[in-house]
């Protein structure tokens, strides 16, 4: 098993999770990856991402250990206990109240199961075919704000300002019960509903993957393909992963060839091998 996150600025704080725990007959595993936004933006919360992502991450362990209870009733439950905790001073109906994507994965009862709410990633080779799942209905949003930033150099004035035009418009459509929008992680227990779940039988499953959008920056920058990235990981140097994206990103540090909205992101992999060997 591999485990590992790692920031994307020194000088801020991570804003990812990774979580996984392994036994003979089960395994469950959790991947955030926060949504804390340009600084410039308010969040209406004290506390902050990474809190609420260790808060989130932590709960959802506890409560997708119950077999039998459905990943997005456990989800549920752990953002409903989250918004519990954010105490009085906390505004959670501010636009940038912390929020995160998730893929939560368990091993139990003869199969293997997935939920994924955003645009990380769960990956799985099912019988030597590679199954990935991410939710990207959060691109169909903002449209012509991403475009406006992704022509723009990255680490620019212009660019961070065309930035925060298209996190203020993602904002204002996340978590909207009519009208076009997206789901993530937040303050409503309903996002957990609005998940991609599905499985697969465990004898199938050979290996999975679950992985953050800074880790997928690996496929999308060319760098391989995603049975290549779980070569990396299944290794001796799954780190090399983590190592190859941080050179891309250092190759093209004005988004010339790979326009982003963050120059290097937080990166984040849970990789789970054979586990019922």
């Amino acid at each position: 098993m591999f485990l590992d996150t790692r920031p994307g600025r020194e000088d801020k704080a991570n804003e990812d999770y990774v979580s996984a725990t392994v036994n003979s007959t089960s395994a469950r595993a959790v991947l955030l990856d926060g949504a804390g936004g340009p600084s410039e933006l308010p969040t209406g919360c004290d506390h902050g991402t990474p809190w609420y992502v260790n808060q989130l991450g932590d709960h959802a362990m506890f409560y997708m250990r119950d077999p039998k209870m459905a990943l997005t009733t456990a989800l549920a439950k752990a953002i409903d206990a989250v918004a519990d905790s954010h105490g009085v001073f906390c505004d959670l109906n501010n636009p940038g109240t912390p929020s995160s994507t998730v893929v939560m994965a368990r091993i139990a009862l003869g199969r293997v199961e997935y939920l994924v709410l955003g645009d990380s990633t769960f990956v799985a080779d099912v019988n030597g075919t590679i199954q990935t799942i991410s939710d990207r209905r959060i691109d169909r949003v903002a449209v012509a704000e991403y475009q406006q930033m992704a022509a723009l150099p990255t680490g620019t004035p212009e660019h961070q300002a065309a930035r925060i035009a298209f996190v203020t418009k993602q904002r204002r459509l996340r978590n909207r019960r009519t009208g076009t929008g997206y789901w993530i992680a937040s303050n409503d227990p309903e996002a957990a509903y609005h998940a991609y779940i599905g499985s697969f039988p465990a004898d199938e499953v050979r290996r999975i993957a679950l992985l953050s959008d800074g880790a997928t920056r690996y496929v999308e920058f060319g760098l391989g393909g995603w049975e290549d990235l779980l070569n990396v990981l299944d290794s001796s140097a799954p780190e090399r992963l983590f190592t190859e994206i941080r050179a891309a990103e250092a190759s093209d540090p004005a988004g010339e060839r790979w326009p982003r909205a963050k120059r290097r992101d937080d990166i984040a992999a849970a990789y789970l091998p054979d586990w019922a060997a």
